[in-house]
């Protein structure tokens, strides 16, 4: 299994020098191995030491310090198919180091391995810990770390010799130097970027623990580690006390976490009369928050979204969902739900039934929490944009519900993100600290549309938006004398760690039993962006392969019955779709020739390189970034013969590199951008 040493960074230039070096040298007895440098935003010279010390090293520069478990994710990102070895930049390994922990690994049932930890005087840290408990914070509290330690019910920290002088297992250990196994890291996940700081590889790895991947402690493999500045730090302190009592609650529910909290309140209680740092803690334990405040940042705005799309039934790898999802990790978010741009009719719309009893489930659902500081509201629209009359009445109606969900949460002057153009009478007397005018696609080019009423909603929108943000070159060339200096290309991003490709033993029943080679899609077959005709053809002149459409349908599928390599799948749900393309051998973008396609930039394709998938498009603008990993057609003629030329030859670029493309345009550093752009004040 090939080794990447992932090393994350913030201010780090004092110190990732000797780092580096002693990485090095470890590696030389170490086949296949690499180093990945995780810089979370630094404003020193730390990325010019790491290029100057580790000149082949490969850096993953972020745009924002999310924290320590955001930079470790950003590496195992960028190292998919390896074991990692995780280092702080102040640990410098001794040059058997990796070696022996690769040994301890290599046991069975291990899943995470941990070295010797000394500090530069030699003398040794006590790395290991047992699980965090109520009774065992207590017993630090009345006893100190030290004492508690020594009876395993009273105290977290391992303090017997003995535990440090022979090979063993802990419940957990300090995240200075830790080496996770590729299959323990699949079947753990990602860390919780939500700590910031502190708590995160506690989790972890109780979590790895519960999943059956033994934590093993390897003597044999020593390193220095330096130490950090939570001992002398404030602010530092209170933030990995408080996360103690946080992880308890994730963990184990509220009762545990009050009785953590009082635990620990008691144990800083006792010592803020002779430290600032435990009078910190206090303050920040009874000025209780869900989640930490970030050090250094300033007030956070919450923030409301009034999406394009629904979030019962669209697929939730939308832009607007992926970047509220990441905004609502350190920001309390409520997404609106679609407000629609007009009633589906007969003759206008298909499935005018069916579209209309979903937004009344969706409605009925009002206001939800799928997931942490993240709100969904579905308010009662009156879409009738064509009348001023009632329109009018419906943004009354719209913006006292939203209004009232926003007091619920206290959401007093968000930043407003508007992606769907109906949503500017609601928005426009709305108290907000900025507003961000979503430009994804031009919405007044949808067929069912009343064209010249969401024009003119659009064309208010970006008179009035403080930001204007594009996924479009194209659209945004095209509009720049109405925007200026407020047009921001933000790109669409993509979920590198969901699309991830899936081994044939984890592929879906109903595609493994289709006949390859699979010709696939996944995505909405909607008629007024794809190409039906282009499908058929496909079917017709591949008759070999086997045409797999995995997605809602808004045209009739029952065209295709008649070609028995077509296979309509139907809808699935978001969790199973990488599964679903690992089973493609070609990906496909199908699409229209018409101002939707040409103004678009489709999420799937990001998608479809994460899960190294060879693509085959209708050429539209935003290819133009892709010609050296997608191939595009002009016609159905060139189309096809695309397809069956990448069918011959696997594409223009292996899968790794096709992934590799990709790894750094996640949703969250795309989300952090935005909201750099957004909270900024004015124009």
């Amino acid at each position: 299994m090939p080794l990447a040493v992932v090393v994350v960074t913030y201010h780090s230039a004092d110190v990732v020098g000797d780092c580096l070096t002693s990485v090095a040298t470890a590696l030389e007895s170490v086949p296949d191995s690499r180093i990945v440098v995780v810089d979370n935003a630094s404003t020193d010279d730390t990325l010019d030491v790491v290029r100057r010390v580790a000149p082949h090293a490969r850096v993953v520069a972020r745009t924002a310090n999310d924290g320590f478990a955001a930079g470790v994710n950003a590496g195992f990102a960028a190292a998919p198919d390896c074991d990692v070895l995780v280092l702080n930049p102040d640990v410098r390994l001794h040059p058997e180091a990796v070696a022996f922990l690769l040994a301890a690994l290599a046991l069975p049932g291990t899943g995470i391995a941990v070295p010797r930890l000394t500090g530069s005087d030699g003398k040794p840290q006590l790395s290991l810990r047992r699980a965090p408990n109520p009774l065992r914070a207590l017993g630090e509290a009345f006893l100190g770390g030290t004492r508690a330690g020594r009876h395993a019910p009273l105290g977290e920290l391992v303090v017997d010799p003995r535990a440090y002088a022979a090979a063993g297992s802990a419940d957990w250990a300090t995240g200075a130097a830790w080496l996770i196994s590729r299959e323990a890291r699949e079947a753990t996940g990602v860390l919780e970027e939500r700590y910031f700081l502190y708590s995160e590889e506690t989790e972890y790895m109780l979590r790895a623990g519960e999943r059956g991947f033994a934590i093993r402690y390897e003597p044999r493999a020593h390193a220095v580690h330096l130490g950090g500045e939570q001992s002398t730090s404030p602010v530092l302190w209170s933030m990995a006390t408080t996360n103690r009592v946080r992880m308890v609650r994730e963990r184990r529910g509220r009762p545990a976490a009050v009785a953590m909290w009082c635990a620990v309140l008691v144990n800083e209680l006792l010592r803020a009369p002779r430290h600032a740092k435990h009078r910190t803690a206090v303050t920040d334990l009874v000025r209780w928050r869900r989640w930490p405040d970030r050090p250094g940042e300033g007030d956070r705005p919450g923030w409301i979204c009034f999406s394009a799309q629904d979030w019962w039934y669209h697929n939730r790898a939308h832009s607007d969902f992926q970047l509220m999802r990441s905004v609502a990790r350190d920001r309390r978010v409520l997404v609106v739900n679609s407000i629609g741009m007009r009633m589906p009719t007969r003759g206008n719309s298909t499935h005018v039934a069916r579209r209309i009893l979903r937004k009344l489930r969706s409605i009925a659902k009002f206001v939800r929490r799928p997931e942490p500081d993240f709100y969904v509201m579905s308010p009662l629209p009156l879409p009738f944009y064509g009348s001023p009359f009632l329109r009018a009445v419906n943004a009354v109606l719209v913006r006292a519900q939203v209004r009232l969900v926003a007091a619920f949460l206290r959401l007093r002057t968000p930043v407003v993100m508007v992606t769907i153009p109906t949503a500017w009478d609601v928005v426009a007397p709305m108290r907000r600290r900025s507003l961000v005018f979503n430009r994804s696609d031009r919405h007044s080019d949808f067929p069912e549309a009343d064209r010249g009423a969401i024009e003119a909603l659009e064309h208010r929108l970006l008179e009035h938006a403080d930001h204007v943000v594009y996924v479009s070159h194209a659209l945004m060339a095209e509009e720049a004398p109405r925007t200026g200096e407020r047009a921001h290309f933000l790109d669409h991003g993509v979920d590198v760690d969901h699309f991830t490709a899936r081994p044939e033993h984890e592929w879906p029943d109903d595609v493994r039993a289709i006949p390859g080679p699979r010709i696939g899609f996944f995505g909405a077959l909607d008629d007024f962006v794809v190409d039906f005709d282009l499908l058929e053809r496909l079917a017709v002149e591949l008759p070999g392969a086997s045409l797999v459409l995995i997605g809602d349908a808004t045209h009739p599928m029952e065209r295709f019955d008649k070609h028995p390599n077509v296979h309509w799948l139907g809808f699935r749900p978001y969790d199973l779709v990488p599964a679903y393309g690992s089973a493609f051998d070609v990906a496909i973008m199908p699409w229209q020739d018409n101002n939707w396609i040409k103004h678009s930039n489709p999420i799937k394709l990001k998608e479809y390189l994460a899960l190294g998938l060879p693509v085959v498009s209708t050429d539209f603008a935003e290819l133009a970034g892709y010609t050296d990993r997608v191939r595009a057609a002009r016609s159905h003629a060139e189309f096809v013969d695309a397809v069956r030329r990448t069918l011959a030859d696997g594409g223009p670029r292996p899968a790794a590199a096709l992934r590799e493309s990709v790894l750094t345009r996640s949703w969250r550093s795309r989300a952090a951008e935005l909201v750099a752009l957004a909270e900024q004040r004015g124009r």
